[in-house]
């Protein structure tokens, strides 16, 4: 079986200028998840990734990440974002 990804069309979105601290944000707490997760999973900091003795060297404050981290969870946010509104739903902060 040849697996083909088929992630949604968000090809068309712009995200409005005003979304951009947004994205940060969820960007922050997509590493914040992540953390939270492996931590409960019986990881900890590690200068080097070992999955044999569950230490990871991300994790650490989403501010102390090598930027190509950030980057990583960036995306990740700017793409969810893009597939809510390609899905028709609009985003916006409320009053």
């Amino acid at each position: 079986m040849t697996y083909q990804p088929r992630p949604i069309d968000t090809s068309e979105q712009t995200i409005p200028q005003d979304l951009a601290q947004l994205t940060e944000r969820l960007a922050k707490n997509t590493h914040e998840r992540w953390a939270e997760q492996r931590i409960r999973e019986g990881w900890r900091y590690g200068p080097v990734r070992d999955d044999s003795t569950k230490e990871h060297p991300c994790l650490v404050p989403y501010e102390q990440l090598p930027e190509e981290e950030k980057e990583y969870d960036r995306i990740t946010a700017l793409e969810t974002l893009r597939a809510i509104m390609a899905l028709g739903y609009r985003i916006g902060k409320c009053p």
